[in-house]
């Protein structure tokens, strides 16, 4: 599994691949500062590039998560079968979590810190495995 970090906050990168790696979540960890960078490898060979996952934070610089949603639009037939968004915030603004429904590329809405129990979810979510703990 190919999977893309998106966060402006290199901690927080960090942080995050260190779980995914604690639950063998992926094959490929690219982490990116930027949603410019991120943008412009995912755009080059669309959709070779696409990754399974992406995990975007929403508060950055230059372009944020919103912007780089809006940017992904045109190319949405490539990305809604093959590529999971999670959006991976420290916002606790109920806004975000109602915008975030605006864009059916997004999976849904993950409050940081990310841990384990969240990367297993994650994994069901992708699987297809049913949830042995429903809500």
């Amino acid at each position: 599994m190919k999977v893309f970090l998106i966060d402006d906050d290199q901690i927080s990168n960090f942080l995050t691949e260190q779980v995914l790696a604690e639950e063998n979540f992926a094959s490929e960890i690219h982490a990116f500062e930027s949603a410019e960078e991120a943008l412009n490898l995912l755009l080059q060979d669309v959709p070779q590039n696409i990754p399974d996952i992406i995990f975007l934070d929403l508060n950055m610089p230059s372009i944020n998560g919103w912007e780089f949603l809006d940017a992904l639009r045109p190319y949405s037939q490539y990305f809604k079968d093959s590529c999971h968004i999670y959006i991976l915030t420290s916002s606790l603004d109920l806004a975000d979590t109602v915008r975030a429904r605006d864009y059916k590329l997004v999976t849904r809405l993950i409050h940081k810190p990310f841990d384990t129990e969240e990367a297993r979810l994650i994994l069901q979510e992708v699987s297809g495995e049913p949830d042995e703990h429903p809500f």
